[in-house]
């Protein structure tokens, strides 16, 4: 029998209606379809019914590092120099929406997005698993640490889960929860890979399955401050056409059948080592080694990476950066039907060089690389997604840690630093509105003075469009219930 808690409300067959899906047991035992159509059913009884499961898949575009909501989505035109910055606003085709004059063709697509001007949180910090878990805190210290037991799943790897649970745990030719161009960080030369999208106490194969990539950067990157003695070479300003996406199993996909079957003997030989492993422990090892054998025998998903395959109109569209390829490949999985597909823009070199993180050199930074690498690929994604029938049901998340504070610091080429009280985020398809604007910030864009919405309620929405009850309980470790979205609640503003 599987417990359940939350509210006192029964369904008619005497269900709870918040179900604890308990990961970790339940792995062992199976969540059954029957429970999760009745819970799903529920749902009909909620105000904002009709949107829930209105997406069929979702794309996370982070923007790590953190982009200035002043330079972004919610300039400051009244505003004194000091807190405007160089860059003015225009108007976009929503009337009376206005966002930074260096971001015109994403200004074409506004009435196919929600901008959420109120995101606020505590933490000023590059916290990436505090903005895609539900976790309630945040400690710098498990910042690049993360195997840490504190850590809570990322938003990929519970979707990842729950469905695994609705379809009896059949593993399916491509894999749910895809992460892009790289595992997160790992090509930072001076840090570790950092945390936030990882299965923590779900283990590890729930983790997304990431890509690899093969090709050269073609652009060197404005410098992080004007004493950088360097250049960095930056795929996210420029890659070659020539690029290619894959699996670091897959780079040998083209053997014989003859040797991927021995491949598979050899993976049999660790049967052995079942006897020093738990019941949990055998059961994450049990799915990544059929992941891995499905992954080395289905061509979907090479097919699916292959960008090659498009019109070089296409991809010259998305723009020829790892951003846009990377937005590109997502695309292509979402159709061959992955169900969350993340993409980083991620640290390259030095850390901090390839990102938003713009402390100093803000102006030369976003004017010759970031802004114009996000205008081509963002508004790209939408007008694709939309034209080929996709947008209504794939929803579509452009998030960042935090925003950047009000006034410039006086360093050369100006700097903003960091600053989570008030910053934008912008949501597409799936159930959320077009052409809206969610919340308001202050006459400096310091603080939140109408609808704010926190990390937390991001999630949440996600999950209800999704198709999964965010007061859903899960058990970590010590045992204790956990809502997957935390404190997050469903905004309805959104839809």
């Amino acid at each position: 029998m599987i417990p359940l808690l939350g509210s006192k409300k029964r369904l008619c067959d005497g269900f709870s209606r918040r179900d604890l899906l308990h990961i970790g047991g339940l792995g062992a035992f199976g969540l059954s379809v029957d429970l999760f159509t009745r819970l799903s059913a529920s749902q009909a009884a909620e105000p904002s019914a009709a949107h829930f499961g209105r997406a069929k898949s979702c794309i996370l575009l982070f923007l790590f590092g953190s982009p200035a909501q002043h330079e972004t989505f919610d300039p400051k035109p009244d505003a004194p120099v000091e807190i405007q910055g160089e860059m003015k606003p225009i108007t976009t085709v929503v009337p009376e929406l206005q966002i930074c004059e260096r971001l015109p063709r994403t200004a074409l697509v506004m009435d196919r997005v929600t901008v959420v001007r109120s995101m606020t949180h505590q933490y000023p910090l590059h916290g990436v698993a505090y903005a895609l878990t539900g976790m309630p805190t945040y400690n710098p210290a498990i910042e690049d640490q993360p195997r840490d037991p504190a850590h809570w799943p990322f938003i990929g790897s519970l979707v990842d889960y729950i469905e695994s649970q609705r379809t009896g745990g059949r593993l399916p030719e491509i894999p749910r929860n895809m992460g892009l161009p790289w595992l997160f960080g790992s090509r930072s030369t001076d840090k570790p890979p950092l945390s936030g999208p990882y299965a923590a106490f779900l283990g590890r194969a729930y983790d997304p399955v990431w890509t690899a990539y093969d090709g050269k950067p073609t652009r060197v990157v404005p410098k992080l401050s004007p004493g950088q003695s360097f250049d960095v070479h930056d795929h996210f300003a420029g890659v070659e056409p020539s690029g290619r996406f894959g699996l670091s199993a897959e780079r040998q996909a083209d053997v014989s059948a003859e040797r991927l079957q021995g491949r598979r003997s050899l993976l049999d030989q660790f049967d052995a080592a079942r006897q020093a492993l738990d019941a949990s422990d055998v059961q994450t090892y049990d799915r990544q080694r059929q992941a891995a054998y499905t992954l080395l025998s289905s061509p979907k998903i090479r097919e699916a990476l292959d960008v090659q395959r498009e019109p070089a109109a296409v991809r010259e569209e998305y723009g020829m950066t790892m951003f846009g390829q990377a937005a590109l490949a997502a695309r292509r999985l979402v159709e061959a039907g992955s169900k969350f597909v993340s993409v980083f823009w991620d640290p390259v070199g030095p850390y901090g060089i390839s990102v938003w993180d713009t402390h100093a050199n803000h102006y030369p930074r976003l004017k010759d690389y970031l802004l114009p690498v996000f205008d081509q690929t963002y508004p790209a994604l939408i007008r694709d997604l939309d034209q080929r029938g996709l947008l209504d049901e794939t929803l579509v998340l452009c998030l960042s840690e935090h925003g950047r504070t009000p006034k410039l610091n006086n360093t050369p080429g100006s700097g903003r630093e960091h600053w989570s009280r008030a910053y934008s985020a912008v949501l597409a398809g799936g159930g959320v509105a077009r052409g809206k604007v969610v919340g308001r910030t202050d006459k400096i864009g310091g603080d939140v003075e109408l609808t704010p919405v926190s990390p937390k309620d991001i999630l949440a929405t996600a999950f209800h469009l999704l198709g999964i009850d965010p007061h859903t309980l899960m058990f970590d470790r010590l045992n204790r219930p956990l809502p997957l979205a935390g404190s997050g609640v469903v905004r309805t503003e959104l839809f």
